[in-house]
């Protein structure tokens, strides 16, 4: 109901500290922006992200690491993409998520093909598991940028998902339709996308992942599509 009540950002810090976020504005000065406010929320979570990851047994350890690699997987995928724009990889670094972040992250620009990427960066991160069929000699464009993002997902979506299975339960039953819809979702999302490249059906087909609802019937029917 406070948050209804504020008109200003300024109304938002006041309201805020009466919350469990407390004063992690504090020490803001006015005026107050968006990207300020969203910062320091950023910040807050992965430090309480973290506090639970540090404390937690298995499998709650794993659950929260499952959780991490999407954002390693965004990670990679915008440093490899500012690359290939010619940005440089300090400009890059403080644009990626925190939750997200790995030792060797700085030195992906030294990359030049997907074996490289693999063997010279995430060979001893979490993210090697899922990497195995996006490993080639082929030059990193923006083609190919996509299809190691997208075979990832799938790779990642797949281990999530069988995961949760097997722990059952309570996890089974919240986890598994909100991985279902991100599978269909994606899969939408790699069709629409490859309208118009050099993508072919087969390799689309490649990148869906099996999670879903649509598995197995809608993603042939996706993989067959030639236009919306």
């Amino acid at each position: 109901l406070n948050l209804v009540q504020c008109e200003t950002l300024e109304d938002l810090k006041l309201h805020l500290q009466s919350t469990d976020y407390g004063n992690f504005l504090a020490n803001e000065a006015s005026p107050l922006t968006v990207s300020v406010i969203d910062d320091r929320l950023k910040e807050k979570m992965v430090v309480e992200f973290r506090h639970m990851r540090n404390h937690a047994y298995e499998p709650l350890a794993s659950f929260l690491d499952f959780i991490t690699y999407s954002y390693m997987i965004d990670n990679v995928i915008l440093l490899i993409t500012g690359t290939l724009h010619q940005r440089s990889i300090a400009e890059l670094v403080p644009k990626c998520h925190p939750l997200g972040s790995f030792e060797q992250m700085e030195a992906v620009n030294i990359a030049q093909t997907p074996a490289e990427l693999y063997n010279a960066i995430l060979v001893d991160t979490p993210l090697a598991a899922f990497f195995q069929d996006c490993i080639s000699e082929q030059d990193l464009d923006e083609m190919n940028i996509e299809i190691i993002r997208n075979t990832l997902y799938k790779a990642y979506l797949e281990s999530f998902y069988k995961f949760c299975t097997l722990l059952g339960g309570t996890t089974a039953d919240a986890m598994c339709p909100i991985l279902e819809f991100e599978a269909d979702r994606r899969a939408f999302i790699i069709t629409i996308n490859s309208f118009g490249t050099e993508l072919s059906k087969e390799d689309r087909a490649k990148l869906f992942p099996h999670c879903g609802r649509l598995y197995p019937e809608g993603l042939a029917q996706l993989a067959r599509a030639d236009d919306y």
